[in-house]
């Protein structure tokens, strides 16, 4: 029997990469990630490599059955150079300390796009709907717009395997939100890029466009931007805990460090990091318990179980690349620990 691949890998455009995809035919395919071959790519199309030389190599790092297509499967890859070395834009490979020790749970918002209005489902052409306040989680035709590709993107990750452990309707007017969790950076990260395709390819059905742009109203509006939202732990934060590790933790995100993680927290995040609508400044930093308007909040059951448990990164934007988020938040929690 022949099986579909289709291989997904990010590009090289900058500041905010994009998803790219195409489908290779395997015959007796055994599911495997092991059996699915090293493919290449014209890099010179998708801003990776020059015309003279544009051979990029995609290695297959995650696989996922496809239920969207007859006898298919997603395979998440990454982009290597013609000689097997990472490429620049490759974001999985700076993820340098990697075990299943650290724990992310992503919370992935998102806008639905109506393209003939380059507006958000549920905004007239001109001015704005009712003001925020019964959108989020909520019921109705009133206020609920694209709902039918939220559910059958979130079934679509189910059957895909992929660990999302909910969704909702967020503050805005055609703003969703779900939530994937799962050990370790690598698997965090090619779950998030899987769950993001999924979507993209969801909403083309539909003639609706996914935007992943942190404030795509503009900073100057009261609407909600979108983040992704990081909750992280480890081994020692879960088992032995204290309110002197916790600290310590936030207190590493903190000065030298701060710049270090905007700089890889997703394009336009200072339009989002404003200290409004749920958000610390881009300026500033701050944590404290069941804080949302702080960078860092310590979530009220963490310290209800004795100070164990997870830290909450509020900072990282819709567009961010997961794999840098869990790299840079690794590198930093590990700097504290010393």
């Amino acid at each position: 029997m022949k099986a579909k691949l289709e291989y997904i890998w990010l590009d090289g455009y900058q500041p905010t990469q994009g998803l790219r995809a195409k489908t290779r035919i395997a015959e007796n395919f055994s599911g495997k990630l092991e059996d699915c071959p090293i493919w290449s790519f014209d890099g010179s199309s998708t801003r990776q490599a020059e015309g003279g030389a544009s051979d990029c190599l995609l290695k297959p790092v995650a696989i996922y059955p496809d239920p969207d297509r007859k006898n298919a499967y997603v395979v998440m890859t990454e982009v290597l150079n013609a000689d097997g070395t990472p490429h620049a834009s490759n974001g999985r490979a700076t993820i340098m300390d990697e075990d299943e020790d650290f724990w992310f749970g992503f919370e992935q918002e998102y806008f639905l796009m109506d393209p003939s209005t380059n507006r958000p489902l549920g905004f007239p052409l001109n001015g704005y709907p009712e003001p925020q306040g019964p959108y989020y989680c909520g019921v109705g035709a009133k206020y609920m717009f694209g709902r039918e590709i939220v559910e059958e993107h979130f079934d679509l990750c189910l059957e895909a395997g992929l660990n999302v452990e909910g969704i909702n309707a967020e503050v805005a007017a055609g703003q969703w939100e779900y939530q994937i969790f799962a050990k370790g950076a690598h698997d965090a990260g090619d779950q998030i890029w899987v769950s993001r395709f999924l979507l993209e390819r969801t909403a083309e059905k539909y003639g609706v466009y996914v935007e992943w742009h942190p404030k795509p109203l503009g900073k100057d509006v009261d609407w909600n931007g979108s983040g992704m939202h990081a909750n992280f732990s480890n081994g020692l934060m879960r088992d032995q805990g204290g309110k002197e590790v916790f600290t310590s933790i936030c207190e590493a995100f903190g000065g030298a460090n701060i710049k270090k993680h905007i700089d890889v927290y997703g394009a336009g995040n200072d339009q989002r990091l404003t200290g409004k609508h749920e958000t610390a400044s881009i300026h500033d930093f701050s944590y404290g318990v069941s804080d949302r308007g702080s960078s860092i909040r310590i979530p009220v059951g963490t310290v209800e179980d004795g100070w164990k448990g997870r830290l909450e990164d509020r900072r990282p934007a819709s567009n961010a690349d997961p794999y840098k988020v869990a790299a840079v938040i690794i590198e930093t929690v590990h700097g504290s620990q010393k």
